[in-house]
Protein backbone atom coordinates (compact mmCIF):
# COMPACT_ATOMS: atom_id res chain seq x y z
CA UNK A 1 0.00 0.00 0.00
CA UNK A 2 2.83 2.62 0.33
CA UNK A 3 5.66 1.33 -2.09
CA UNK A 4 6.51 3.21 -4.87
CA UNK A 5 7.30 0.58 -7.32
CA UNK A 6 4.87 -2.05 -5.94
CA UNK A 7 1.94 0.33 -6.19
CA UNK A 8 2.75 1.02 -10.01
CA UNK A 9 1.48 -2.65 -10.69
CA UNK A 10 -2.06 -1.17 -9.46
CA UNK A 11 -2.59 2.41 -8.19
CA UNK A 12 -4.00 4.70 -11.10
CA UNK A 13 -0.80 7.44 -10.39
CA UNK A 14 2.37 7.45 -9.14
CA UNK A 15 2.41 8.05 -5.60
CA UNK A 16 5.16 9.04 -3.22
CA UNK A 17 3.73 9.22 0.32
CA UNK A 18 5.53 11.06 3.18
CA UNK A 19 4.13 7.89 5.54
CA UNK A 20 3.23 10.17 8.76
CA UNK A 21 -0.48 11.94 9.61
CA UNK A 22 0.11 15.17 7.88
CA UNK A 23 2.52 14.29 5.17
CA UNK A 24 2.59 14.85 1.91
CA UNK A 25 1.78 12.82 -1.20
CA UNK A 26 2.98 13.38 -4.41
CA UNK A 27 1.15 12.21 -7.43
CA UNK A 28 2.07 12.51 -10.95
CA UNK A 29 2.69 10.07 -14.07
CA UNK A 30 -0.49 9.99 -15.51
CA UNK A 31 -0.70 11.68 -19.01
CA UNK A 32 -4.41 12.51 -18.81
CA UNK A 33 -3.91 14.42 -15.20
CA UNK A 34 -2.23 17.16 -13.84
CA UNK A 35 0.29 16.06 -11.01
CA UNK A 36 -1.00 16.94 -7.38
CA UNK A 37 -0.50 16.63 -4.00
CA UNK A 38 -2.59 15.22 -1.11
CA UNK A 39 -2.36 14.81 2.44
CA UNK A 40 -2.13 11.77 4.82
CA UNK A 41 -4.95 10.87 7.21
CA UNK A 42 -3.49 8.59 9.49
CA UNK A 43 -1.49 5.72 9.34
CA UNK A 44 -0.92 2.94 10.93
CA UNK A 45 1.36 0.57 10.08
CA UNK A 46 0.78 -2.36 8.44
CA UNK A 47 -3.02 -2.14 8.78
CA UNK A 48 -4.25 1.12 7.77
CA UNK A 49 -3.26 4.33 5.84
CA UNK A 50 -6.04 6.98 4.83
CA UNK A 51 -5.48 10.15 2.80
CA UNK A 52 -6.71 12.79 0.63
CA UNK A 53 -6.93 12.95 -3.19
CA UNK A 54 -8.57 15.48 -4.96
CA UNK A 55 -10.71 16.29 -2.66
CA UNK A 56 -11.95 12.80 -1.48
CA UNK A 57 -11.07 10.71 1.00
CA UNK A 58 -8.99 7.40 0.99
CA UNK A 59 -9.14 4.84 3.15
CA UNK A 60 -7.18 1.39 2.77
CA UNK A 61 -7.41 -1.28 5.47
CA UNK A 62 -5.84 -5.00 5.51
CA UNK A 63 -7.01 -8.06 8.01
CA UNK A 64 -5.30 -10.85 8.52
CA UNK A 65 -7.54 -13.63 7.25
CA UNK A 66 -6.80 -17.29 7.43
CA UNK A 67 -4.25 -19.10 5.72
CA UNK A 68 -1.88 -16.85 4.75
CA UNK A 69 -4.45 -14.49 3.18
CA UNK A 70 -5.17 -10.87 3.61
CA UNK A 71 -8.62 -8.87 3.08
CA UNK A 72 -8.22 -5.38 1.37
CA UNK A 73 -10.57 -3.35 2.19
CA UNK A 74 -10.89 0.43 0.08
CA UNK A 75 -13.25 3.07 1.22
CA UNK A 76 -13.28 6.28 -1.14
CA UNK A 77 -14.86 9.05 0.15
CA UNK A 78 -16.17 11.09 -2.60
CA UNK A 79 -16.15 14.46 -1.96
CA UNK A 80 -18.91 14.73 -5.36
CA UNK A 81 -21.68 12.68 -5.84
CA UNK A 82 -21.57 12.54 -9.24
CA UNK A 83 -18.08 11.03 -9.46
CA UNK A 84 -19.60 7.59 -7.89
CA UNK A 85 -19.63 5.50 -11.03
CA UNK A 86 -16.55 6.99 -12.40
CA UNK A 87 -14.62 6.22 -9.64
CA UNK A 88 -16.21 2.91 -8.67
CA UNK A 89 -15.22 1.64 -12.42
CA UNK A 90 -11.79 3.46 -11.96
CA UNK A 91 -11.18 1.39 -8.42
CA UNK A 92 -12.43 -2.06 -10.20
CA UNK A 93 -10.56 -2.23 -13.15
CA UNK A 94 -7.21 -0.97 -10.19
CA UNK A 95 -8.12 -4.04 -8.11
CA UNK A 96 -8.59 -6.26 -11.09
CA UNK A 97 -4.55 -5.15 -12.08
CA UNK A 98 -3.87 -5.78 -7.59
CA UNK A 99 -5.52 -9.29 -7.79
CA UNK A 100 -3.48 -10.03 -10.78
CA UNK A 101 -0.38 -8.92 -8.92
CA UNK A 102 -1.29 -10.56 -5.99
CA UNK A 103 -1.55 -14.28 -7.98
CA UNK A 104 1.55 -13.74 -9.74
CA UNK A 105 -0.01 -13.25 -12.85
CA UNK A 106 0.66 -10.20 -15.17
CA UNK A 107 -2.61 -7.99 -15.72
CA UNK A 108 -2.38 -6.94 -19.63
CA UNK A 109 -4.58 -4.29 -19.51
CA UNK A 110 -3.91 -0.63 -18.74
CA UNK A 111 -5.11 -0.55 -15.46
CA UNK A 112 -5.64 3.68 -15.75
CA UNK A 113 -6.45 5.80 -18.58
CA UNK A 114 -8.13 6.15 -21.10
CA UNK A 115 -7.26 2.54 -22.36
CA UNK A 116 -8.25 0.53 -19.30
CA UNK A 117 -11.20 -1.84 -19.88
CA UNK A 118 -13.19 0.73 -17.40
CA UNK A 119 -15.80 2.01 -20.01
CA UNK A 120 -18.21 -1.35 -19.34
CA UNK A 121 -17.94 -1.16 -15.96
CA UNK A 122 -18.62 2.15 -15.92
CA UNK A 123 -21.53 1.53 -17.78
CA UNK A 124 -22.80 -0.97 -16.00
CA UNK A 125 -22.71 1.29 -12.82
CA UNK A 126 -24.58 3.84 -14.60
CA UNK A 127 -26.86 1.38 -15.69
CA UNK A 128 -27.69 0.35 -11.86
CA UNK A 129 -28.43 3.90 -10.81
CA UNK A 130 -25.35 5.21 -9.38
CA UNK A 131 -24.73 9.15 -9.76
CA UNK A 132 -22.90 9.90 -12.88
CA UNK A 133 -21.71 12.95 -15.29
CA UNK A 134 -18.17 13.82 -13.78
CA UNK A 135 -15.20 14.38 -16.39
CA UNK A 136 -13.34 11.28 -17.37
CA UNK A 137 -9.72 11.95 -17.50
CA UNK A 138 -8.85 11.09 -20.60
CA UNK A 139 -12.04 11.47 -22.26
CA UNK A 140 -13.66 14.11 -21.36
CA UNK A 141 -12.11 17.68 -22.56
Amino acid sequence: MTDVDELAHWFPSRAEIELRPGGTIKFGGDPNMEDSTGRVIAVEEPRHLSFEWGGDELHFDLEALDEGRTRFTLTNVLDAENTAARNGAGWEVCLAALDAHARGERYEEPHAGAEAPWKGVYDSYVAAGFPSGAPIPGVDA
